[in-house]
């Protein structure tokens, strides 16, 4: 099992152009109220950076392992989603909407692989209805409906990515990157929802920014040593 001190001293340099991207979103801290090209690139730029995280382990990596190319397209739609969400007051936020709807049902196919965890499932399940339930007094017209749609998605992947507890065995760090990167992304999309349908929460854009970025970053990372080895996939070929 590959330690995390030794994936920090590999992957670390690969990931120091999110670092700074994600340093400059910040401390520029472009004004909401005022949406651009500009801003929407700032916001877009850290998953912008992610996406050539994946591309520096090469195109042959992406192509060996479908895990990781479902990744990489969720991140591409990910940043549509930011982009759209730039001009959510505009009346883009449903676009943005759908664009991660179908980021977590790119990385739900990407998570697959892994045991279906029953126990796991009840609990997401049993979180997501009550969560529903509380922001349903917030939600009219048509997002009485997209935000449950979007509700059971996200779980959906959050189930599949965090899997079965070990018992007796420790997670691989991709294993414990997935579950922590669906999780935290949870906790992001819950703090938005509540800002926007239920009631103000203080310091919202930062909690929500700081967790989605530390969200994309670890599901990224959860690609690297995929779950569908090359050498498998080599052989298949040569068979």
């Amino acid at each position: 099992m590959v330690s995390p001190v030794t994936v920090v001293k590999i992957e670390g340099p690969k990931l120091v152009p999110f670092f700074k991207a994600t340093c400059i979103y910040f401390v520029l801290w472009l004004p909401s109220s005022n949406p651009s090209w500009f801003s929407a690139l700032i916001k877009c730029l850290p998953v912008i950076c992610l996406w050539l995280f994946l591309l520096a382990h090469g195109l042959g990596f992406l192509l060996a392992h479908p895990s990781a190319t479902r990744i990489f397209v969720g991140l591409v739609f990910s940043t549509l989603g930011d982009a759209f969400l730039i001009w959510q007051d505009q009346g883009y936020f449903v676009h943005g909407l759908l664009m991660f709807a179908v980021t977590h049902m790119l990385y739900a196919s990407a998570f697959g692989r892994r045991p279906w965890a029953l126990r796991t499932g009840l609990v997401m399940a049993v979180l997501s209805c009550l969560f529903y339930a509380f922001l349903y007094p917030g939600l009219s017209g048509a997002f009485t409906y997209l935000v449950g749609i979007y509700v059971f998605i996200i779980s959906f992947m959050s189930w599949l990515a965090i899997g079965p507890w070990p018992v007796g065995a420790a997670w691989r760090w991709t294993e414990l990157a997935a579950a922590s990167g669906a999780v935290l992304f949870m906790v992001s999309d819950m703090i938005l929802a509540i800002n926007k349908f239920r009631f103000p929460v203080p310091y919202s854009r930062a909690l929500i920014m700081s967790t989605y970025y530390a969200a994309q970053m670890l599901i990224a990372l959860s690609a690297v040593e995929n779950r569908e080895p090359a050498e498998d996939y080599r052989l298949s070929k040569a068979n």
